[in-house]
């Protein structure tokens, strides 16, 4: 028996496939936006994969800082495998893809915020040029950023939900029109993780959330529903910068030679 369209849209089962009938139930199939992929997993950027063991603990512990000041900042953007948007595409295949386009509003000028950061000579963005097609972990992403000569990795993600009412599982597919009486939240939260080229060892990290409501009767199509999306992530990345902004100094104070040879030598 052929499947309604709207079963074709369903991702998931469950809360989340019933919450998708009644959407569409309600708006009477009009129309449906696709919600992107979810952020990417940032456990595996700074941490190894292996099982847990001692040895592995051990290896990760003794990693030590080994970038030099004034530093060169590489930064990029990452989601999950296969990640697509109205303004964006995922590039690369594997345990993420690597997001190149600036579909975020202002995010090139709170790039320039970081680079007025004392000791940090540039900021450079990642590009497509220096990254394969395949990602196992944050070695490729590292490698691309020693191609800059850069001494450090700052890698962020941004994980998006989108509900209606009181319907707890995120949704994959918003239907359009919806019900006067219904109210649209969406949520963000920019996470970031600050690596050392060289050797992976974690300076810092950062995270920030932007939650925004409306009714989602203002739906009516899909860039409206985008705009909303693209708003609130601008928002959650402009508070996320704020913050890697409050925690640079304690990271440069680390850096410092005195700092330095007390963390390289503990005895």
């Amino acid at each position: 028996m052929e499947q309604n369209p709207i079963h074709r849209l369903l991702r998931g089962t469950g809360m989340r496939g019933a919450a998708l009938l009644i959407g569409a139930a309600l708006c009477g199939c009009a129309s449906t936006y696709a919600v992107p992929g979810r952020g990417a997993e940032m456990r595996m950027f700074g941490a190894e994969r292996d099982q847990l063991s001692d040895g592995s603990v051990v290896k990760t512990l003794s990693k030590r800082p080994l970038a030099e000041l004034p530093t060169t900042i590489a930064v990029v953007r990452v989601q999950s495998s296969g990640y697509s948007s109205a303004t964006a595409q995922g590039w690369g295949s594997g345990a993420y893809s690597v997001v190149t386009q600036r579909d975020i509003e202002n995010q090139e000028d709170k790039l320039k915020e970081i680079r007025k950061l004392p000791m940090v000579s540039d900021v450079a963005p990642l590009n497509r040029l220096l990254l394969p097609t395949e990602f196992h972990s944050d070695l490729e992403l590292r490698q691309a950023a020693a191609s800059l000569h850069a001494d450090m990795l700052l890698v962020y993600t941004l994980d998006t939900t989108f509900n209606v009412e009181d319907v707890a599982a995120p949704l994959t597919v918003v239907s359009l029109g919806l019900s006067p009486n219904q109210v649209a939240h969406v949520g963000c939260t920019a996470s970031a993780v600050l690596l050392d080229t060289r050797n992976g060892y974690v300076y810092g990290l950062a995270e920030a959330t932007e939650r925004q409501s409306q009714l989602a009767s203002g739906w009516t199509n899909e860039a409206a529903v985008d705009q909303t999306r693209r708003r609130v992530e601008a928002k959650a990345f402009e508070k996320l910068v704020t913050g890697f902004e409050t925690s640079w100094p304690s990271i440069v104070q680390n850096l410092t030679p005195t700092r330095r040879a007390a963390m390289l030598d503990p005895r």
